[in-house]
């Protein structure tokens, strides 16, 4: 009871918001519903005089709610299927993920961009968007406004890809007559799902392909998100050492380590088992629906413990950023899809 009476508003204002979003997201898959609810959190803030009675569910939702969400994604993971039809991208997928952490630390080291900053941009830029830094930001414990900077960049370079990519792809001579080429590359450029979806699903109705570029690129695009395991575990470890260091030796292992990480791998096992049983990958379903719209929550409290107009003013730098690494994982991925053979 001491529970509801001390969350139970601040919770509800993130739900009010979320649904709304939620909807909103499905209308306008290319912008998505963690986007519409973390900007119409941030408006929203600006009205509320005193968030004193609100503060306390806001942050149980964008800490707690979020970790559930990257829990129950983990029920979307089948992780023998992605293995078995991943293998083609594989190569292509550690070039561009290695090649997004590196611009991504340099250019923390060069231009003195803030390191949590800069861990959620590369982190978002080379795996899954917004769910790699919705997985990332426990991990490190990156703040609230270092979530909502890093998620407002990697959107912006999504809508540019979802937008210009089909374009740019039959400018540099994509095969017209089959899905993979131009497939392999959505799933590997591409942020976010939503973006991959779109751009992928343009490049199939302007040729008649179906849904083949799609098929694809989803899959490929599932495989990338395998890599949110073995990064965040690796940040895991380093930050555990790293408080053992300030703290002289003396750390609890369960104050530091994000043991929800442990059950997304577990969820993801579940998932394998129960489908190479027999179960239907249908049962699943409500599991990962339910982990998009925990996200849309967490993401509107986000919104609501931001300041937009801070957000604004130190954006330049991790805007730089998210360009490099969008760049530089575009112009990774069509060479190694050159060196391969498939383009």
């Amino acid at each position: 009871m001491e529970f509801i009476k001390k969350n139970w508003k601040g919770i509800l204002v993130c739900l009010a918001i979320s649904v709304p979003s939620w909807f909103l997201g499905k209308q306008f898959p290319i912008v998505g519903g963690p986007v519409i609810a973390i900007i119409m959190g941030m408006v929203i803030t600006l009205f509320i005089k005193d968030k004193s009675a609100l503060d306390s569910g806001i942050k149980f939702t964008s800490k707690k709610i979020l970790q559930y969400a990257v829990i129950l994604l983990g029920f979307g993971l089948n992780l023998q299927v992605i293995l078995q039809t991943g293998k083609q991208s594989l190569p292509i997928i550690v070039s561009t993920i290695t090649t997004s952490l590196v611009i991504a630390y340099v250019l923390h080291k060069v231009m003195h961009i803030p390191g949590k900053i800069s861990t959620l941009v590369g982190v978002g830029s080379s795996i899954c968007g917004g769910s790699a830094i919705a997985a990332t930001a426990p991990v490190i414990d990156a703040d609230d406004e270092e979530v909502a900077q890093a998620i407002s960049v990697i959107f912006f370079f999504n809508v540019l890809a979802a937008i210009l990519f089909p374009t740019f792809g039959a400018i540099i001579g994509f095969s017209q007559t089959s899905g993979e080429a131009f497939g392999i590359f959505a799933g590997t450029a591409v942020n976010d799902t939503s973006s991959v979806t779109a751009a992928a699903s343009t490049w199939d109705s302007m040729y008649n392909l179906g849904s083949e570029t799609l098929d694809k690129a989803v899959t490929v695009k599932l495989t990338r998100t395998l890599a949110i395991i073995p990064i965040t575990l690796v940040l895991a470890f380093m930050r555990t050492r790293k408080a053992g260091n300030a703290e002289g030796g003396k750390v609890s292992l369960k104050q530091v380590f994000p043991f929800f990480i442990l059950f997304f791998v577990g969820a993801s096992v579940i998932t394998t088992v129960a489908v190479t049983l027999g179960v239907p990958v249908s049962v699943f379903t409500p599991f990962k629906e339910l982990s998009k719209f925990f996200i849309i929550m967490a993401m509107a409290a986000i919104g609501l413990n931001t300041n937009i107009v801070k957000l604004v003013k130190t954006g330049g730098k991790p805007i730089l950023m998210g360009m490099s690494c969008w760049i530089g994982i575009t112009a990774v991925s069509l060479f190694m899809q050159h060196i391969l053979g498939i383009w």
